[in-house]
């Protein structure tokens, strides 16, 4: 079964230097149909105005992923990392038993756009930590290249959740397939451009989640960008 969460339906954040879609219920937008989607939590789409800033503020229990779509991200934390995050760096935090966070954009002239996902951990109380790395986009072009797991493997960023999270950048015409294993789900982000899911069309900013299914075929009807999540 696929559920199409339409990227016009979801809650919005408007501030003067902030546009945030809200795929779950998030802050102020509350929607008891959709609070989650098994461990995965938030998917926040930000468009970030050039100075723009959310300063110094906790979080706690919680894995947050930061994919930068475009422009870049300054950022800086209570573990004393800090930096720039752009485009194919994949930033995972660890919040845990607490930590404080800023992000800006990184620049005064151009616009920043940003996923975050928060994923809900296996347990609660972890040191809080902060991972980053750079997967090249030759390596996610007409594939779906892991960037986060459980297990860390094949260089993806270490969750500590029983999640496997995929980019891939699609050309047109171009197919990826994905199996799901028994018993597990998977949600399709689409970041930018349109594409089918087994079938479904599905445009930039919708979601989709995936229950029962066993193998996903997705292509790409202009060129594309995802997020996939293979979920327990």
């Amino acid at each position: 079964m696929i559920v199409v969460r339409p990227a016009a339906q979801r809650g919005a954040t408007k501030l003067a230097w902030l546009d945030s879609r809200h795929s779950f219920s998030f802050n102020r937008y509350y929607d008891p149909q959709y609070m989650n989607f098994r461990a995965l939590r938030v998917i926040n789409d930000d468009v970030i105005a050039p100075g723009g800033k959310f300063g110094m503020h906790p979080h706690q229990d919680m894995e947050i992923l930061t994919w930068v779509l475009e422009g870049a991200v300054a950022h800086q934390d209570s573990t004393g990392a800090c930096g720039e995050i752009r485009p194919g760096d994949a930033q995972k935090m660890s919040a845990g038993a607490g930590i404080f966070h800023s992000e800006a954009n990184a620049s005064g002239s151009e616009t920043l756009r940003l996923l975050q996902i928060w994923i809900e951990p296996d347990r609660s109380g972890l040191p809080p930590e902060y991972s980053q790395a750079h997967f090249h986009e030759a390596r996610r072009r007409n594939t779906l290249r892991l960037i986060g797991a459980r297990d860390g493997r094949d260089g993806a960023l270490l969750f500590h959740q029983d999640v496997d999270v995929y980019n891939g950048v699609l050309d047109p015409g171009a197919t990826v397939t994905h199996s799901i294993e028994p018993g597990r789900y998977a949600w399709l982000q689409v970041a930018c451009g349109a594409l089918t899911l087994n079938g479904v069309a599905l445009q930039s900013g919708d979601g989709a989640a995936l229950s029962g299914e066993t193998e996903i075929v997705i292509q790409a009807a202009e060129p594309a960008e995802l997020l996939l999540f293979d979920l327990a």
